[in-house]
């Protein structure tokens, strides 16, 4: 069975409080005033997540980012609050965390203490249509190799608890603490994918499979393969490119299938190694290169790189022109941490970085949503 190759994508936005730039506990009040039908809550009152439609192209992810964003800023902006979507927010505090009440998250506090107490990070999930399951776990296999590029494009959080830390991705660190996050190792079928989620949850580590935040992985709740390890993206541009390339190699490695050719998976170490200097420099130093030997490579190597070695499948999909323009603009105008770190050298303030994160959410082409 072939895969569909629809998209959708999940956005987590922080909310901030336009007269303090902190964050804003307002979530419970703006989800009343939202459909129900593409807004949620989190696991933090200050975190609003939306969900698209299933869309077909490029163009219409795009139009669905633009319209879920502003159906929060409609609701939320008469309240004096704006929206970041970003890895972490620059100005954001441990202590500003807030749950949401429901016995779920209760539940989840008491059981993970600390890991909920400092989950104030936003992520973009990106799915790609693959209703077989079986073909879903092969093609994540394949497609794991990719994901440090992945998520050094999308790299938006350098500063943690009101410091700069060092890292681009400091949210790919409070992730990876989770029990459940990660890799899952080499899997073969969909029912070994079930019997390692069935054991994780008879363990009494995990409650659910929706607590399964492996970094690729078939959907818990879609027929689709997801994408969990990249930053929550300020600019739709950058958030569009994400999804080409995920879409595209997600072909690409149905096709690598369709042909018979082998598959090489990198050992565990060397792939967590990758995500690290990818969470760790993002696109301002070497990232680790392809293969299962892998030696130290350009970030801009390997950003063009994958674009290159996509192109066939991007031109299938008649998103080449778009794909690779967008990859050339974040390259030449920096990730999110790239840009973050420029304002905060330029300013010295972290409420000018929140400033321009919240801008950059809430404009597109220079013009406001």
């Amino acid at each position: 069975m072939s895969a569909e190759l629809t998209l959708g994508a999940e956005e987590e936005l922080h909310l901030i409080d336009l007269d303090s730039w902190r964050l804003s506990a307002s979530a419970p009040q703006l989800l009343t005033m939202l459909p129900s039908e593409g807004y949620g809550a989190e696991l933090q009152r200050t975190t609003i997540e939306t969900n698209t439609e299933v869309v077909q192209t490029l163009g219409g992810l795009r139009a669905e980012l633009e319209r879920l964003r502003s159906g929060v800023m409609d609701v939320a902006g008469p309240l004096g609050v704006g929206i970041a979507s970003v890895g972490t927010a620059p100005h954001s505090e441990i202590s500003d965390f807030e749950l949401t009440p429901s016995h779920r998250f209760g539940a989840m506090q008491e059981k993970y203490r600390l890991l909920v107490d400092e989950q104030l990070i936003c992520g973009f999930q990106v799915h790609v249509g693959v209703s077989d399951r079986d073909l879903a776990i092969q093609l994540a296999q394949r497609v794991a190799e990719h994901l440090p590029v992945l998520l050094a494009l999308s790299a938006s959080s350098p500063f943690w608890n009101g410091h700069d830390t060092g890292y681009a991705s400091v949210r790919s660190l409070v992730w990876q603490r989770w029990p459940s996050a990660g890799a899952t190792g080499p899997l073969a079928s969909a029912a070994e994918y079930d019997e390692l989620l069935a054991d994780l949850i008879g363990s009494g580590v995990i409650a659910d499979d929706g607590m399964a935040y492996f970094d690729i992985r078939p959907s818990s709740h879609a027929p689709t393969l997801e994408l969990r390890v990249c930053d929550a993206l300020p600019l739709v541009d950058d958030a569009v490119l994400i999804a080409g390339l995920f879409r595209a190699a997600v072909r690409s490695a149905e096709i690598d299938i369709e042909n018979g050719v082998a598959l090489q998976v990198r050992r565990a170490p060397v792939q967590r190694a990758a995500l690290w200097q990818a969470a760790r420099t993002g696109l301002s130093a070497d990232l680790v290169g392809p293969g299962a030997h892998p030696q130290p490579i350009t970030a801009a190597d390997a950003v063009r790189g994958l674009v290159t070695n996509l192109r066939p499948v991007l031109e299938e999909f008649g998103d080449w022109p778009e794909v690779h323009e967008l990859a050339e603009n974040l390259l030449a105008r920096g990730n999110s941490s790239n840009r973050q770190r420029h304002v905060f050298t330029r300013t010295g303030s972290l409420d000018d970085v929140v400033q321009h994160v919240v801008r950059e959410t809430q404009s597109v082409g220079g013009r406001t949503l």
